[in-house]
């Protein structure tokens, strides 16, 4: 999945020292070695791929030019690809990539309200076929594209999803390819949400759940000013085609705001933003979201929502006094918080995992009431390495985390508003993390 469209939390760089006469023996740590030294200006996610044979990554040079590298799982020797796309100071343009059934090589990245950027491999798993695509389906709602995502449906075809048009008026697309044919057609024969041309769904997801239905969350966003998200929406598909309400009941296509369940009323301004509404699953395979608002009192807060026989229940996490993230403008802001998606922890807890200024904190909540049990610190991969890797004064460590414990780790400045900064910093390395 695609956890994540977040950067991972500034950590300060800490030297690894040995006392004096102390063993040199140590735990063992993860394997660290270099892929390429890369444009540190600003964050923008790099892309993984783990198959039973090779490692693909998808990133941006020292020269911010895009580049697509490969190496066996069994030998360090990386193939590297240079692409002609180059990025610019836009912390939207990260990179997605998948590879689809017949093990081709997708990518796409650099784009915020731009003209399609996707390449395809023409032999199976050789970065050095990749070709410029121009066109996937019609190029008539592929000249600003943004928020590029690939994964696959209920019968395992790849699917590419992204949002037509921009910040406040777009609306989102699917395509499914045909390994057959080797092209994409429109999967839905009208875009999943229509903003009426006076606003946008925000979309998390769709996220592929216990109960074989996809499930997806959303905001509305009327400009593209980030306090004018609202109302928390959701609906989930078995096919990604026909959609419906929690309860079964039909959603017809395009899902405009008066038709969208909402989850939560959540106003403008009521401190809800979008790519912070992030879907989980409690012990017994239900669908939950984290999202964050104001409380009564002001207060930035963490929610669950779950729906149950009654419907929606929403459930106050955090109790966190004085702390109030007013987030308000445009472009790619520094965030203060970053939320996951709920985890079931045994069969009576669910754990809630977030990271606020830079501090991740895990929360465990009893699965039937949803009370908070506990508040603790959390763990992030950042933090692990942060005594193997310096990451310089003034830049944050990224990580991309494959689910085969296989990680991306390199140090960037944070999102500048994408605009431009005042001078350009030294390119940083970028680590492959190997468990051993």
């Amino acid at each position: 999945m695609i956890t994540a469209l977040l950067a991972a939390c500034a950590l300060p760089a800490i030297a690894a020292q040995r006392p004096a006469g102390a063993s040199a023996e140590v735990p063992a740590g993860p394997e660290l070695s270099a892929i390429d030294r890369v444009w540190s200006g600003h964050s923008a996610r790099f892309a993984l791929q783990v198959t039973a044979d090779a490692i693909i990554v998808a990133y941006y040079d020292a020269n911010r030019q895009l580049t697509v590298a490969s190496r066996p799982r069994r030998s360090a020797a990386w193939v590297y690809q240079k692409l002609d796309s180059w990025l610019g100071w836009d912390s939207h343009n990260y990179t997605a990539m998948a590879l689809d059934s017949t093990g081709q090589i997708h990518v796409a990245a650099n784009m915020h309200g731009d003209p399609m950027v996707y390449y395809r491999s023409t032999v199976a798993g050789d970065v050095r076929t990749l070709a410029r695509v121009r066109v996937m389906v019609d190029p008539a709602v592929e000249a600003k594209m943004t928020y590029p995502i690939f994964l696959r449906d209920g019968a395992g075809r790849l699917v590419y999803k992204y949002r037509d048009g921009s910040s406040g008026n777009g609306n989102e697309i699917y395509n499914v390819y045909d390994t057959a044919t080797k092209t994409w057609t429109h999967l839905l024969q009208t875009p999943l949400t229509d903003g009426e041309g006076q606003r946008n769904a925000y979309f998390m997801g769709p996220v592929l759940g216990p109960d074989k239905y996809f499930h997806i969350a959303w905001v509305w966003r009327e400009t593209p000013m980030a306090e004018t998200n609202h109302d928390l929406s959701y609906a989930r598909s078995r096919d990604l085609v026909h959609w419906e309400r929690a309860d079964g009941t039909p959603l017809p296509l395009p899902i405009k705001l008066s038709t969208a369940e909402i989850v939560d009323p959540v106003p403008v301004e009521g401190g809800m933003i979008n790519n912070n509404t992030i879907i989980g699953f409690d012990p017994a395979g239900t669908a939950m979201i984290t999202f964050h608002k104001f409380d009564a009192k002001g207060n930035t807060q963490i929610y669950v929502a779950r729906h149950e026989a009654k419907g929606w229940r929403i459930a106050q996490v955090s109790d966190w006094q004085g702390f109030r993230w007013d987030f308000r403008g445009g472009g790619s802001l520094e965030s203060r918080l970053f939320v996951k998606g709920a985890e079931p922890v045994g069969r009576d807890r669910i754990r809630v995992s977030v990271i606020r200024d830079g501090k991740p904190i895990d929360f465990l909540l009893d699965a039937r009431t949803l009370k908070r049990l506990e508040e603790k610190p959390g763990v992030l991969l950042a933090e692990k390495l942060a005594g193997s890797i310096a990451t310089p004064a003034g830049m944050m460590l990224n990580t991309v985390e494959d689910t085969s414990g296989i990680a991306l780790a390199w140090p960037t400045r944070p999102p500048h508003r994408d605009l431009p900064s005042e001078d350009i910093p030294d390119p940083t390395v970028l680590r492959l993390v190997m468990p051993r």
